[in-house]
């Protein structure tokens, strides 16, 4: 079973190792990534903790960056969650999860530098990879984990992700408690939002500057089941990365996969009943991510999201409470 994309590609070739499941995990290239992760106790932490990495996980997860501050224009602070420490949304960089992942995994499981092509049907049922460096296979199962832009998902969706009218630009600031205390004073221990446009914070970053245009998948994408091909994580349900949604739903994706194909004598049912149970899984995060990409692109966008803000810590208080 080849995958591509590493870190929801390791998440199920951990949870499935020692059970000859897996027979080889297909990489594009090995890239650093300096953005964030959430990770959720119900979803993320879940696949963690099937594959044996739970402990792993926290001595790279940081529980006490799970803060959130939100400021208008004039810089006023408009909403603070200052004491959310006892959350179970810590962050963690995503290049320290996936190496995580890649680490718990034998060296010769994992094919660096294989670009994928095609896949390659069969007269057999199975499927041949085509590679940049040859060819891979036959495979009788082949899971799709390779992101947004997948060469997988054609084989059982003609759908693909459009452009949602935002764009975020990446970057970052270097030792910021140095270099500008007073934004890392603004910052606090989490994340902020800023209703404005920015401009100070970009003029103090760094050279590392990526715009990212956020694309998705209609909210209750799905396909007819088709054997020997799956999808997870981006490749299946795309959507924005508001609330951290995605890289969570993408590992439970992989951690439910894999118990699937534990649990059933059947790959086949196996993977028929994970497809039924991740399309309607993964519809309360899409509409999320799409009505918060509305938010954004409100003339009301300050307003709603001082609105989520507040109900959001409304939630966590009486979860705390009960």
């Amino acid at each position: 079973m080849p995958t591509s994309a590493a870190r929801n590609s390791a998440a199920l070739g951990r949870i499935l190792l020692g059970d000859d499941l897996v027979q080889i995990l297909i990489q594009a290239a090995h890239q650093p990534d300096q953005r964030l992760d959430f990770i959720i106790a119900e979803a993320g932490q879940l696949a963690l903790r099937r594959g044996g990495l739970y402990e792993n996980f926290l001595k790279i997860a940081r529980y006490k960056d799970q803060g959130s501050r939100l400021y208008d224009k004039d810089g006023t602070l408009i909403f603070a969650d200052d004491d959310a420490d006892e959350s179970d949304r810590p962050e963690v960089d995503r290049t320290a999860l996936r190496q995580m992942l890649l680490a718990s995994l034998p060296a010769e499981m994992i094919r660096w530098d294989h670009r994928l092509h095609i896949v390659r049907p069969l007269d057999n049922g199975t499927y041949e990879l085509v590679l940049e460096s040859g060819t891979a296979g036959p495979f009788d199962l082949v899971v799709g984990a390779d992101g947004s832009w997948p060469r997988v998902r054609p084989l059982v969706s003609s759908y693909r992700p459009q452009y949602s009218g935002i764009t975020f630009i990446e970057f970052g600031i270097d030792d910021v408690d140095k270099s500008h205390p007073e934004l890392a004073a603004l910052v606090g221990c989490g994340k902020i939002g800023v209703e404005a446009d920015g401009r100070g914070l970009i003029e103090a970053g760094n050279d590392h500057i990526v715009p990212r245009p956020i694309h998705a998948l209609p909210v209750g994408h799905h396909w007819q089941n088709r054997l020997g091909i799956t999808l997870l994580g981006d490749a299946a349900h795309v959507m924005s990365p508001f609330g951290g949604e995605g890289v969570n739903a993408a590992m439970l994706d992989a951690a439910e996969l894999a118990r699937q194909l534990l649990e059933n004598e059947d790959w086949k049912v196996a993977v028929k009943t994970y497809e039924a149970e991740m399309f309607d899984r993964v519809i309360e995060p899409a509409e999320h991510a799409a009505e918060a990409v509305a938010t954004e692109l409100s003339h009301l966008g300050a307003e709603l999201t001082l609105q989520h803000c507040q109900a959001h810590l409304d939630s966590r208080l009486q979860g705390s409470a009960a």
